[in-house]
């Protein structure tokens, strides 16, 4: 898959086949999306495109309001988009003056001019333009003139409740990592490096490895314990992890560690990723370092039956 970092470095083609979204999580109904767009070019000997914006729309539009937190770094969701078998993803900076391009000069400047669009794929809400003024009626008006088709994909349901990219954000905050796969269609992640911590864990047999997220706006699941799977050189270890302020020992600031079973190497600097399978418990304050080795001990059982269930 070719990445391109602007508009600008895009070379026109003459069988595009396209898309457009922030697909935030490349969820469950953007992969259909994906899937049809990945279809359609091999059916019709044409290239894949999907046009993405970093940073997030609604950051540009809203600044008041800041608080909105991505369920994958742009890296990660260009690793996932490459592994769906797109050709080009544009990455294009959102800016005010992107946001209030009109519909029809989006159309034509972006869409037909830059890309070269023969036939696009959208989403059954997708909206564009200034005020998000754009949408289907827009693109079917402008098909005939410059010589392109459009197919509307319908609202994808996973157990009657529709996939949403809200949703998903909405489940990891409340800690429900197993809802969350379930929308995404693969367990969620996060991606850093191992960091020095003060080694608490190891003086009561439990050594965690601190991950730093470099990325600001990466969601961080609600604090807690999970059931993890760590990935590091080529290998795959299974794990219990933690997120929270370390109440027990009056912590200040908000961690993220990770407990690897039957691992005993000195890791730091090491970019690992931490998949979150199962929420275990609430992070709670202990009386001591003796009662939160003993739940320690409890969470790593309940850890391994976890993984147990799953063969």
């Amino acid at each position: 898959m070719k990445i391109y970092n602007h508009l600008s470095e895009f070379k026109r083609l003459n069988n595009a086949v396209a898309t457009i979204g922030t697909f935030d999580g490349v969820h469950f109904g953007h992969q259909k999306i994906i899937n049809r767009l990945c279809e359609l070019a091999k059916n019709t000997d044409g290239e894949s495109v999907i046009l993405t914006f970093f940073p997030h729309p609604r950051l540009i539009i809203d600044p008041e309001n800041q608080d909105l937190k991505m369920i994958n770094t742009i890296e990660e969701k260009a690793e996932i988009l490459a592994a769906l078998g797109v050709d080009h993803l544009i990455i294009t900076p959102f800016t005010r003056d992107f946001s209030n391009m009109n519909p029809a000069e989006y159309i034509k400047n972006i869409l037909v001019d830059t890309i070269g669009i023969k036939q696009l794929i959208v989403g059954y809400d997708h909206r564009f333009g200034k005020d998000r003024s754009g949408g289907m009626l827009d693109l079917v008006a402008f098909s005939k003139p410059y010589g392109y088709e459009i197919e509307e994909i319908k609202e994808q349901d996973i157990n009657d409740v529709a996939v949403s990219s809200t949703k998903i954000r909405k489940s990891l905050l409340e800690g429900q990592v197993g809802l969350a796969a379930e929308y995404l269609g693969y367990n969620f992640s996060l991606y850093g490096p191992v960091i020095k911590g003060d080694k608490i864990g190891r003086t009561i047999g439990f050594p965690t490895a601190n991950i730093f997220i470099e990325q600001p706006y990466k969601i961080i699941p609600s604090d807690g314990i999970y059931a993890v799977t760590v990935e590091m050189e080529n290998e795959t270890y299974k794990g219990m992890a933690y997120i929270g302020q370390r109440p027990t020992i009056n912590g200040m600031t908000r961690n993220i560690e990770v407990n690897i079973f039957d691992f005993n190497k000195e890791i730091y600097g090491q970019y690992i990723r931490m998949n979150f399978m199962e929420f275990l418990r609430h992070d709670v304050k202990f009386t001591g370092l003796e009662a939160l080795k003993i739940q320690l001990q409890q969470d790593k059982e309940d850890t391994l039956a976890y993984f147990a269930q799953q063969r």
